[in-house]
């Protein structure tokens, strides 16, 4: 729990700044902030986003308010992406915080693939945070969040409900990879409905029959593409962190959400991480202790995020350390020292 402020002060920094810069790239710093607040390093937050923020475009501006009756058509539209903002701030002014969250996770929840599963990763570490502390710089965080996930909607191919026999280990082992692995993310998404075994793999996952089952089957998702990472980072080392923390990001929402939408939060997280997985994942994977040096403590891992920088270096970090608490396998540690070789570091 943040008892300093400075996770406040970094969100009302970061709230003048809009959810995307340099046309479409997503801005990591809430994200960043609430996972160094929450791990103790305060004292590097400022300094951080010091260099961060200077990267980042101003809070765009709305064209056409949004209400109640006309979200529909607006839903996946970046250009209202400024009416969103608005809206989400304004819903979270005027209702519970948990409730416009149940209103509104079915409805963006089959457009998991926001932003590159941004949307709900941002909104993730904003639930967390309120479920420390509430406060205004909290909710407006979480207005942001439900904003851009909404403005960039964006749903996953030829996917439904998992009804296979795999284990998460098993099921992304068994996901294809695209045949063109060029240009953005949209490009790669694009071609998952004509890609042979597609629905088949993203079915092949062993369902949850209710929501503690779901609970479970998230941590495990969370895990294996931790430890995936470790030996496929080297296909696309920024991208693939995703497949490890839009999955994280569900199993920390759905604390605040009633149990009976636990279950489509495990299914779209996995389709989430099964779809980040076929768009950038290597041909063939190395081994898992090459050039790498062990990664020691918990604590000594994610300070060299720390000082690392980059941003999803960071968040790989918080996420390997709720992994390596959870199993205890030092391979969860090794994978943030694998990303630290792989992503170039931010000089400070």
């Amino acid at each position: 729990m943040n008892d300093t402020g400075t996770l406040e002060e970094a969100y009302e920094r970061l709230h003048r700044t809009g959810p995307e810069f340099d046309g479409w790239l997503s801005n990591h710093g809430p994200m960043a902030v609430e996972a160094m607040v929450r791990h103790g390093y305060d004292r590097d937050v400022h300094r951080w986003l010091d260099g961060y923020v200077a990267r980042l475009d101003e809070l765009p501006r709305g064209t056409s308010p949004l209400d109640a009756g006309d979200w529909r058509e607006a839903l996946g539209d970046p250009r209202r992406l400024g009416d969103w903002l608005a809206f989400f701030d304004r819903e979270l002014r005027e209702r519970p915080w948990r409730a416009v969250l149940e209103r509104w996770w079915p409805r963006l929840l089959p457009g998991i693939a926001a932003g590159a599963t941004h949307g709900v990763i941002r909104t993730g570490h904003a639930v967390h945070a309120l479920l420390q502390l509430q406060d205004a710089t909290r909710l407006a965080e979480l207005g942001q969040a439900l904003g851009y996930w909404a403005a960039r909607w964006q749903p996953i191919a030829a996917f439904d409900a998992p009804s296979g026999t795999a284990g998460p280990e098993r099921a992304f082992a068994g996901v294809p990879r695209v045949p063109d692995q060029s240009q953005g993310i949209n490009h790669r998404l694009g071609q998952l409905a004509e890609v042979p075994g597609w629905a088949a793999s993203v079915a092949a996952l062993r369902p949850a029959a209710d929501s503690e089952q779901a609970l479970a089957r998230l941590a495990e998702l969370a895990d294996a593409a931790t430890l995936r990472y470790l030996t496929h980072a080297h296909g696309n080392p920024v991208m693939l962190v995703h497949a490890a923390t839009a999955p994280t990001a569900v199993l920390r929402t759905l604390p605040a959400l009633p149990p009976d939408l636990w279950v489509a939060g495990l299914n779209a997280a996995w389709a989430a991480g099964a779809a980040v997985t076929a768009a950038y994942a290597p041909a063939e994977p190395v081994p898992a202790g090459r050039d790498l040096a062990g990664p020691g403590p918990a604590e000594e891992v994610f300070e060299l995020a720390v000082r690392h920088g980059d941003e999803h270096v960071i968040k790989l970090a918080d996420t390997a350390l709720d992994v390596h608490r959870r199993t205890g396998d030092p391979d969860a540690l090794a994978a943030v020292v694998r990303a630290t070789t792989l992503i170039s570091p931010v000089s400070t």
